[in-house]
Parts: structure tokens; sequence; C-alpha cells
């Protein structure tokens, strides 16, 4: 809730600002509206279990990221590497070189 009254104050004064000439009354009114529809928003994705991160939580990410599990890494199959000179995928994919008679 608290993100919204942020919002609606900025964009008031904004409002304020860019539509002073015309109906700042309808605008006003559609950003009043705008907080139910935030808090509705808000608790159908509680239902549904989303739960956003804490600043704090976050930064810890970023400083120390989470080490892969062990486990998970043996069962990964491990990247084929690039095709080189060296390492041919066979015959077919040589370019002929020329016969001479």
């Amino acid at each position: 809730m608290r993100e919204w009254v942020i919002y609606a104050l900025i964009m008031a004064v904004v409002f304020a600002l860019f539509f002073s000439d015309s109906g700042l009354v309808g605008a006003l009114a559609g950003l009043l509206v705008s907080g139910p529809l935030y808090l509705g928003l808000g608790a159908v994705l509680a239902k549904l279990g989303y739960q956003r991160k804490t600043i704090k939580q976050m930064r810890s990410e970023r400083v120390n990221p989470p080490e892969p599990d062990p486990e998970t890494l043996a069962e990964t199959p491990r990247a084929r590497p690039a095709p080189t000179r060296r390492t041919s995928t066979g015959p077919s994919n040589r370019p002929r070189g020329k016969r001479r008679r």
C-alpha cells in the first residue's frame, strides 16, 4: 500500500503540472480508483503464493550467490564442445579435397 501512496502522490503532482488547463478532477479520480485495483491485484498474487523479496534479501543474494547443489550438477549432462579442426563430427562434414588425375 505504501508504494501506491508514493505513486499516487508523484502522479498527482505530474497531473497538476501537465493537466492544469483541462479536467484535473477526472485524472485525480482515475488515480484514486487505481488504489483498490492495486490492492486487489496484490491479493490475487498473494493467494497464488507470490512473495516479494525485500531489498535486504536481494542485496545478500547479489553479494553471496547461492551455491549449486552437487547432486544436481552430477545429474546434468556435460555440454558438448564446439567442433574444431581436430574434432570433426565425421567425414561428411569435411570439405572434399581436389582430386589429382
